[in-house]
């Protein structure tokens, strides 16, 4: 997650947060619009909220910028800003009461409740004819996705420092109170059902995930535990780009697939059986399909595109440019795109510049393209459609 660089500790290619009791390491990345440089005239408030925008999109969370006001994004951290908002999404949805299902019980009562458990009577209650063994549902608060909120509000009241945070925290452990207390690997999140009485939950649940996901490691080190809320910037990138793009492909007929293809790059001998293995598999980051047919391959790439008059690569790797060729031969593609962030060092003007593969004149051609994160989203939609279609 970190290094030592010349003049201190560097991020390599990880945001998020690092806390342990009584201090938070905040890690933001560079996000720059059209006319930002680098590191100049940037606010971290600024960062932070662009950094949370791209959490939101990529991680379903509902995230209105109306809500967001009064959450400290000058002062506070990543990690306290959403467990503040985490906070009024659940007071909020506990004001209409928790959910509840019927759960099966079964318990020795003096007059018979539901269903007779006729195998416990003549046997563990045979000698005690007084006691009923009754079988029942009882309406209850105590189930699976209670549980998640129960152990989200225990762990963010362990690491927050926000007094705000605290105090909400506080509140809605006792709303929480009868709940069972169990750890993230204990709830069963398979029994979580969502449906229209308590489709309210869901984005709570986004959050919930969020906090007590993989991505929430825990450590220690002697008597000292820590927490980190950490994402590696490729892959939010990446994650990013797909939901904005999906978006933009709804009425257009295209489909998108994200992390698929599979396809080998080599096989083993020289015969076509069905027990052929492949070698090297490809895994591409967005395949845009029509049909049966693939017009567009695109992997993104979280990297500071260099401007032109530096260096007429660009700052492009030789091996992306490999692979990038080796896809538009495995899945017969004409169009493959490198897409980069677009930043303040560079033109104005989003990047889209054409190459073609192998030859002058080729059919085949390699796109290399930025796209400005700062736009407004529907500007941004728009120039993810343009990319993909613009030219069919």
């Amino acid at each position: 997650m970190l290094e030592h660089g010349r003049k201190g500790l560097r991020a390599r290619g990880i945001v998020g947060v690092i806390a342990t009791p009584g201090f938070q390491l905040e890690i933001l990345p560079k996000i720059e619009g059209a006319g930002e440089e680098a590191g100049k005239g940037v606010e971290k408030g600024t960062l932070r909220r662009r950094l949370i925008d791209m959490l939101a999109v990529a991680h379903d969370l509902p995230v209105e910028t109306g809500a967001m006001t009064g959450l400290g994004w000058q002062s506070e951290t990543v990690l306290e800003v959403l467990i503040g908002l985490f906070c009024h999404k659940l007071a909020e949805a506990v004001r209409q009461g928790l959910p509840r299902l019927y759960v099966n019980h079964e318990d020795d009562l003096p007059a018979l409740r539901g269903r007779l458990n006729v195998t416990r009577q003549f046997s563990t209650l045979a000698a005690t004819p007084h006691r009923l063994a009754c079988r029942h549902d009882v309406l209850s608060p105590d189930i699976a996705l209670n549980h998640v909120m129960r152990a989200t509000v225990s762990r963010l009241s362990g690491i927050t420092l926000s007094p705000d945070n605290r105090r909400a925290l506080r509140e809605l452990a006792l709303v929480y109170d009868g709940i069972a207390d169990l750890s993230a690997r204990a709830i069963a999140w398979e029994r979580i059902t969502l449906d229209r009485t308590n489709g309210r939950w869901r984005d709570l649940l986004a959050f919930a995930r969020l906090f007590l996901s993989g991505r929430y490691q825990q450590t220690s080190l002697g008597n000292v535990s820590g927490h980190t809320l950490l994402f590696p910037m490729n892959t939010l990138f990446e994650k990013y780009i797909e939901q904005v793009l999906r978006l933009a492909l709804v009425e257009s007929g295209h489909g998108l697939t994200a992390q698929g293809g599979h396809l080998s790059c080599l096989y083993e001998g020289h015969h076509t059986s069905d027990d052929k293995k492949g070698r090297f598999r490809t895994r591409p980051d967005l395949i845009v399909r029509n049909g049966k047919r693939i017009p567009l391959i695109i992997d993104t790439k979280w990297k500071r595109m260099v401007p032109r008059i530096d260096d007429p690569k660009q700052g492009i790797s030789q091996s992306d440019v490999y692979q990038l060729m080796a896809y538009a031969q495995l899945y017969d593609c004409d169009r493959v795109m490198l897409l980069y962030p677009h930043h303040g060092d560079l033109p104005q003007e989003q990047i889209h510049q054409t190459y073609n593969i192998a030859e002058p004149g080729a059919e085949k051609r390699l796109i290399v393209a930025t796209h400005d994160l700062v736009a407004p989203r529907a500007k941004q939609t728009a120039s993810l459609r343009e990319l993909v279609l613009g030219k069919e």
